[in-house]
This record gives C-alpha cells, sequence and structure tokens, in this order.
C-alpha cells in the first residue's frame, strides 16, 4: 500500500460554513506509525461535479498549493462508507489515488464524508465533446492511448483488489491534457463480487449497461466493466455512443439493432461479431478496432475478453513500437511498468504485453513480471 493511504486523518471532525466554495477548510492528517500530526488547509475554489452522491470540488492545499478533488458525500451514521474503503486499497498509476479524508458536518447537523483525491483537470466525456463539436474524429494514436490506460487500469482493479467498477462510462474516466495519462475514478458504485452472494442488477449508467444486467442477473462478474470498456472504445470510434437507449427496454432494442438477437450459438460458443461490427462503423476504421470491439460487445459474459487480454491486442501494437511518441513529439506517459496486474498471467500474454525494446532497457528477464 502507497504512502497516501497510510497518510491517515484523526477522528475530529471539522466544522464548516454550508456554502462550498470560497472558504477554507481546515483538517490534520498523520498521527499514525510514528508520523507527525500536520495541519492541512484547503481553500475550496469551484465546484467541479455533481451527482446523487454529492459533490466534488477543487481545492487548493494552502500549505503547499497543489491541487485538488474533494469529493463531500452525505454519510449514513450507522455504516460506513464503501467507497473509502475501496479505494485505501487501492494503488495504480491509471486509478485515481485517494491522499486522506475528513469528515465535516453542517449546520444541520448532516455528517458528511470528505475524500481528498489528486486533482486531474479533464475527463474523457469532455475531450471527447471537443471532438464531436467541431466534427472532427478522435485522432486513432489517442483512442489507442486511452483505452490501453483503462485496461491496464481495469485490469488491476478486477485482479489485485478483486473491484469491480460498476459504472464505468466516460465521465468516469480522467484524462490530464498535458501528459495524456488516464485514471479511473468514482468508486462510489464499485464493489468487491463474491461469488454466490447477490448483487444488484439495477447498476452502471444505461448506454454502458451490460446485457445481463438488463436483463436483471444478480450474479455477476467483472465482464460488466468489459461491456462497458466496449461501449466506451465504440464511442470513441464513432463520435457518438453505440446504444443510446431512452430506458433499459430500449437500451436492450439498441443492443439487438447492432449485435442482432442473440442465438443460442452466441451465448454457447465463441461467435465474432466483425461482420455486424464492420457495417457501423466507416469502411476505413481499421479491421483491429472493429476486432477488439467485437471482442468485448459479446452477448455472453463469459466470451468477452480480459482487461490484460485487451492489453495485449494488436490494436495497440503501435504504442509497443521502439520509437512511438505523441503526435507533438513528447513520450507516451508509462503504459508498460507492469506490476500486480500481471500476477498469473501467462508468459504468453506477459510476452505479448511488454514490448522487447522495455524489457531490454529495463535489463530483466520475462520472467521477472510473472508478478509476485
Amino acid at each position: 500500500m502507497s504512502d497516501h493511504s497510510q497518510n491517515k486523518m484523526s477522528t475530529s471532525v471539522v466544522n464548516v460554513n454550508d456554502s462550498l466554495t470560497g472558504h477554507i477548510i481546515s483538517t490534520t492528517v498523520g498521527g499514525k506509525n510514528g508520523k507527525p500530526k500536520q495541519t492541512r488547509r484547503y481553500l475550496a475554489e469551484r465546484i467541479v461535479g455533481t451527482g446523487s452522491f454529492g459533490i466534488v470540488f477543487l481545492a487548493k492545499c494552502v500549505e503547499t498549493g497543489e491541487l485538488v478533488a474533494i469529493k463531500k458525500v452525505l454519510q449514513d451514521r450507522r455504516c460506513k462508507n464503501r467507497e473509502l474503503q475501496l479505494m485505501r486499497m487501492m494503488d495504480h498509476p491509471n486509478v485515481i489515488s485517494l491522499k486522506h479524508r475528513f469528515f465535516s458536518t453542517t449546520s444541520a447537523d448532516e455528517l458528511f464524508l470528505n475524500l481528498v483525491m489528486e486533482y486531474v483537470p479533464d475527463s474523457m466525456y469532455r475531450v471527447s465533446k471537443l471532438y464531436t463539436n467541431t466534427n472532427q474524429s478522435m485522432p486513432l494514436i489517442f483512442v489507442k492511448l486511452y483505452m490501453h490506460q483503462i485496461f491496464r487500469g481495469l485490469a488491476y482493479i478486477h485482479t489485485v483488489p478483486g473491484v469491480c467498477h460498476r459504472d464505468l462510462k466516460p465521465q468516469n474516466i480522467l484524462v490530464d491534457p498535458h501528459t495524456h495519462q488516464v485514471k479511473i475514478c468514482d468508486f462510489g458504485s464499485a464493489k468487491v463480487l463474491i461469488k454466490g452472494e447477490a448483487n444488484l442488477s439495477h447498476i452502471c449508467s444505461l448506454f454502458y449497461r451490460a446485457p445481463e444486467l438488463i436483463f436483471g442477473a444478480t450474479e455477476y462478474t467483472t465482464s460488466i466493466d468489459i461491456w462497458s470498456a466496449g461501449c466506451v472504445l465504440a464511442e470513441l470510434l464513432l463520435g457518438e455512443p453505440l446504444f443510446p437507449g431512452d430506458n433499459a427496454v430500449d437500451q436492450l432494442v439498441e443492443i439487438i439493432k447492432v449485435l442482432g438477437t442473440p442465438s443460442e450459438e452466441e451465448v454457447c460458443c465463441s461467435n465474432s461479431n466483425n461482420f455486424k461490427f464492420s457495417q457501423i462503423f466507416c469502411k476505413t476504421m481499421p479491421p483491429e478496432a472493429i476486432d477488439l470491439t467485437s471482442q468485448l460487445l459479446q452477448y455472453s459474459p463469459t466470451l468477452r475478453c480480459t482487461a490484460l487480454e485487451a492489453c495485449a491486442h494488436p490494436f495497440f501494437d503501435e504504442l509497443r513500437e521502439p520509437n512511438a511518441l505523441l503526435p507533438d513529439g513528447r513520450p507516451f506517459p508509462p503504459l508498460f511498468n507492469f506490476k500486480q496486474e500481471l500476477s498469473g498471467a501467462s508468459q504468453e500474454l506477459i510476452d505479448k504485453l511488454i514490448p522487447e525494446h522495455v524489457k531490454r532497457k529495463i535489463g530483466l528477464p520475462p520472467t521477472h513480471f510473472g508478478g509476485t
């Protein structure tokens, strides 16, 4: 576990004004594992996100000048916050990091949990909109770069802490516009799935909801996130959502329009959807893009590829070229510094994931990446 997740706050509760922006919130961090207590003051600048969960606002740490995002969630005093528990388990370059947390109260004696996270200035949704609003397609190199990092983040959360995100969508994928590093965020719907234990089927935003959820399945797997990632990939390629349903029934109709009615053969054995997808995308779309999309958007959850398998797909081969760079000549963000997410992966898969030039640079044998 990283240092930031060890940096816990004391259990004191902060009383703040009911208004959010323009005031300073003071709290204490440290005080555990021999670390001295330190005061941290945050100047709330502006609201950057709202939802049924609460709000997210941008704040600046007075002591360090660092910008952070603070997610303020109304807390049920009777139970623990699952999002906090899950975020404290995770530490990965493609997952938003939790710095610390504190509680606050309002004049109405409501208790709020405040999650202090690293600030990433943009979202996949806004980046994608910039292109569609100017009638442009997102350059394929960025689609590859962003999706590879999404799959790498999913590979980590699915295999290391065993977390299913359950609401993957462009709004919950953050992008640093300078480095193009991607981070999965908003674990408010996330859960560690336990085999044999029932879960909510009414989960995940509609456009990105897997068919088994629409059919009311309560025992599902992390493959629902793979379906969602397939929808995100198709949206980046098309410039608009692939399955824009108005309700659950309409959503299923939209899926059937593209994939056709699921046959027994499609459910019971592997059946490529390449032909169907090739009719959706333009003729200039690379076949690798169509092939990957077809492997993600399978009716049967067991036929969908895993996140690591998706990372190894030929669609991403361009990223693995020795001299590959961003269009402006700058280097890519780190893509191949795999760690725990490779635990249990076959040597064949690892060899596909890590380019030869990276292995040579690190100077370690391929078996080193087998995971510990």
